[in-house]
C-alpha cells in the first residue's frame, strides 16, 4: 500500500512489526507497502541502530560543506561592513584583501549572500530613470555642426562655498565658448549663460550633453525646460548614453586641463575663480596649440556661426498630415477623445501627430520625436 493513504509513521512502525513477527520476507513486505527493497532495509537498520527515533524524517542537508565560509572571514566581512555601511561587497573585499593578504576570502557574490541573509542590506527603491537617447550623433565636420556642455564636477572654494563651472566648446575646433562659475547646477542660470554665448557667437547646429539636471529629465522625450528652449532655437539636443563620458571625450578631456590649470589650488570665492577660468580660456583658446589640429590653436580653426540667436523664437509649424494639438497648462493634450499626459515643460505650445500605423500615431515636438501615442492600448509609447 503506498505510504501516503495513512500516516507514514505508523506505515514504517507496521513494516517493523511485519519484519519481526518472520512472517515476511524482504521483498514481501517491499510489495506490501510499495517500496522498493533497498527502502525496506533502510529503515530495518534504522530502527535496529536508533529504535523508534531511527524511522523519523531525517534532514537531507550536507553533514559538512567543505566550501562553506570560515566562521572567522564570516566575522571579519560582518566587522567591515558595521564599520563603513555604505560600502558594498566589492569594495568591502578590497579592503580585507590587502589588510589580510594571506587569508583566502569569498567571491564577492558570496560576500553579498552574507550581508543580505545577516541584514545588513537595505533593498533600493525602483527610481525613474531619464529615457536613453535613441538617435545616431550627428557628424562634427566643421565649426559650429556640434558644440558640447557640460558641468564639471563641483568643488568648494577656500571660503566653503561651492563652485560649478559650466563649460561649452565647440567639438571641431576645441574652442571654449564658455566657462562660467556658478552656484548650481539650475535652469535659469545655465539658460543666462547660454544666452550670452549664442549672441556673441550664434547658434550651433547639435548641442551635446549629458543627463543630468538641468539638461534633461525623467519625463517623456527627456524633454527639461532648457531642451524645449533649444529645440524652439531649431538646435538639435543630443544626449550621450549614461556611463558613456567618452561620447562627450574631447570635452571630458578639456575638463582635465581645466582642472590642472584652475583648481590647483581654488580661489577664494566665485568672482576670483571666474576671473582664472576667463585666463586659462583666454591661454586655451588663443594660445595652446592642440595636437589634433596640427598644432593649431583653437582660434585659428574657429569661426562664428551663421544662425543668429532669436531672442524669442516662434512656436513650431508642422506640415500637411500632422493633426496640431496645444499642451495644456496641466501637461495634457485631448486626442481623440482621450487624455494623454506629455509634460508641463510643453504647457502652452502645440505638439504635431502622424500616423504610422492603425491606431499608432508618432508623436513630435518640432522636429523632436517624443514617443508614439497608442489609441489601442490607451497609452504612450517613449522612444
Amino acid at each position: 500500500m503506498p505510504w501516503k493513504t495513512v500516516n507514514p509513521m505508523d506505515q514504517k512502525i507496521q513494516l517493523i512489526a511485519d519484519w519481526q513477527s518472520q512472517d515476511f520476507s524482504l521483498t514481501d513486505l517491499s510489495q506490501k507497502y510499495g517500496i522498493s527493497r533497498p527502502t525496506a532495509y533502510k529503515l530495518i537498520r534504522r530502527y535496529e541502530q536508533r529504535g523508534i527515533e531511527g524511522l523519523k524524517e531525517q534532514s537531507r542537508a550536507p553533514k559538512n560543506c567543505p566550501h562553506r565560509t570560515p566562521v572567522e572571514v564570516l566575522n571579519l566581512i560582518i566587522k567591515e561592513k558595521l564599520r563603513r555601511r555604505k560600502r558594498g561587497p566589492r569594495k568591502i573585499r578590497a579592503k580585507l584583501k590587502r589588510r589580510y593578504p594571506h587569508l583566502t576570502l569569498p567571491a564577492v557574490s558570496t560576500i553579498s549572500y552574507w550581508l543580505k541573509k545577516e541584514g545588513l542590506v537595505k533593498a533600493r527603491k525602483k527610481r525613474r530613470h531619464v529615457p536613453p537617447y535613441s538617435e545616431p550623433f550627428s557628424d562634427c565636420m566643421a565649426p559650429n555642426d556640434v558644440w558640447s556642455m557640460d558641468y564639471k564636477g563641483q568643488f568648494h572654494m577656500k571660503n566653503s562655498h561651492v563652485c560649478y563651472p559650466l563649460t561649452v566648446t565647440d567639438n571641431f575646433s576645441r574652442y571654449i565658448l564658455g566657462c562660467d562659475a556658478l552656484r548650481g547646477p539650475r535652469y535659469a542660470p545655465t539658460k543666462r549663460c547660454l544666452e550670452n554665448i549664442f549672441r556673441e557667437y550664434g547658434l550651433p547646429d547639435t548641442l551635446r550633453f549629458d543627463n543630468g539636471t538641468p539638461f534633461a529629465s525623467k519625463c517623456i522625450g527627456a524633454l527639461s525646460r532648457l531642451m524645449v528652449w533649444l529645440i524652439l532655437l531649431g538646435i538639435v539636443p543630443e544626449r550621450i548614453h549614461k556611463g558613456h563620458p567618452q561620447e562627450n571625450g574631447r570635452h571630458e578631456r578639456m575638463h582635465r586641463t581645466l582642472k590642472s590649470d584652475c583648481l590647483d589650488p581654488v580661489a577664494r570665492n566665485l568672482k576670483e575663480q571666474q576671473k582664472a577660468f576667463d585666463i586659462h580660456r583666454h591661454d586655451f583658446n588663443d594660445d595652446r596649440p592642440h595636437e589634433s589640429l596640427d598644432d593649431l590653436t583653437p582660434a585659428d580653426c574657429y569661426q562664428k556661426s551663421d544662425r543668429p540667436y532669436v531672442e524669442r523664437p516662434h512656436p513650431p509649424v508642422y506640415e500637411h498630415g500632422y493633426l496640431v494639438r496645444r499642451v495644456r497648462q496641466s501637461g495634457d493634450i485631448k486626442f481623440m477623445g482621450r487624455m494623454f499626459f506629455l509634460t508641463e515643460s510643453l504647457a502652452g505650445l502645440p505638439v504635431g501627430l502622424k500616423e504610422t500605423a492603425d491606431g499608432l500615431w508618432q508623436l513630435q515636438f518640432s522636429f523632436y520625436v517624443l514617443g508614439s501615442v497608442d489609441l489601442r492600448k490607451n497609452t504612450i509609447i517613449r522612444t
